[in-house]
């Protein structure tokens, strides 16, 4: 069951407070201690290998639920980074893979069924979170999350838009090289040749003009569903970020600075669930750049700079970005 938006009470310039079911019952979250919840995260992750037998799922009460908050994007913006930290919350539950649902019309023709089996275990008064970046630049996704859910809430995490599109390109070409192939420079992709100016037609830079993706989706979702995520103080600061998330997603505070801990070696903040279980972020995040023309970043700034200034407007989050 989905409450309407006609059953939120909302707040100017804030979130929907929702009651919607299975996040916390009416006594918050009292109904399961959080910390239960928390020694409970073994048997939890013994169910999503499916090692579970359907009396122990009976006997624990647990459900495959639908997600209440989705990460939508930015691709390279630090969508996993985000979902890994957020999981250390007692109250949320991950989903570990990108599901595809919304953006592959294949999937999607399977259902809303296969869909929310493809979501963890949880207890009914945690929340399911799923990301896949690629639902923030697809034309039909908007209108079918609406049609699932019309009032969740939606994570978009972005980075400064020029190293955004680096990133971009980075990842794809280390899986050019991989498999032996060569690719393009960055610079000969993101300018056009012809008119020396800035290749629209090419995905990374059309991925990093944020307010045109985000226009679509306020057809559909007010503002105040909506939450951005800063990815690049994420990486050096982290904790107030995910301080500003447990508020929007109506959490008790519960991600702390114990949680949290600077990885030297890797240049990252890696995660501390409890005295004996830590965990940091794959190898592959944190990719080295490759170098590119300062000229060429210096136009790609200039082209950005009015599309970061109408995000900024809309979003009510001003970053500092050149």
């Amino acid at each position: 069951m989905y409450w309407t938006h006609q059953m939120c009470i909302r707040t100017r310039r804030l979130q929907p407070i929702c009651p919607i079911d299975g996040r916390f019952g009416p006594h918050g979250q009292d109904e399961i201690p959080l910390r239960a919840l928390q020694f409970k995260r073994g048997l939890l992750h013994e169910f999503r290998k499916g090692n579970a037998t359907k009396e122990q799922i009976r006997l624990h009460n647990l459900v495959q639920q639908l997600p209440k908050a989705i990460i939508i994007g930015v691709r390279k913006g630090g969508t996993r980074a985000l979902l890994e930290m957020l999981n250390l919350h007692p109250a949320v539950v991950k989903a570990s893979q990108e599901i595809h649902f919304f953006d592959n019309d294949e999937n999607y023709a399977k259902g809303i069924e296969w869909y929310r089996k493809k979501m963890p275990f949880s207890y009914p008064h945690q929340i399911t979170i799923e990301k896949s970046p690629a639902y923030f630049i697809t034309e039909e996704v908007p209108e079918r999350i609406y049609k699932m859910n019309s009032s969740i809430k939606l994570l978009i995490i972005v980075r400064e838009p020029t190293t955004r599109a680096i990133s971009d390109y980075t990842q794809v070409l280390e899986g050019k090289e991989r498999k032996n192939k060569t690719y393009y420079k960055f610079e000969k992709l993101a300018i056009d040749p012809t008119t020396c100016e800035v290749n629209t037609k090419y995905k990374a830079v059309r991925t990093s003009i944020y307010t045109k993706h985000l226009e679509r989706w306020l057809k559909y979702f007010p503002i105040e569903q909506f939450h951005i995520v800063d990815g690049d103080r994420l990486i050096t600061e982290p904790l107030p970020e995910l301080q500003l998330v447990e508020k929007f997603l109506n959490l008790p505070p519960r991600i702390s600075q114990y949680n949290l801990y600077f990885n030297a070696t890797r240049g990252f903040y890696c995660l501390r669930f409890n005295i004996v279980f830590n965990k940091c972020l794959a190898g592959s995040k944190g990719r080295i750049h490759p170098e590119v023309d300062p000229s060429v970043i210096t136009k790609l700034r200039k082209f950005f700079h009015p599309f970061n200034q109408k995000f900024y407007q809309i979003t009510g989050r001003t970053f500092n970005w050149p």
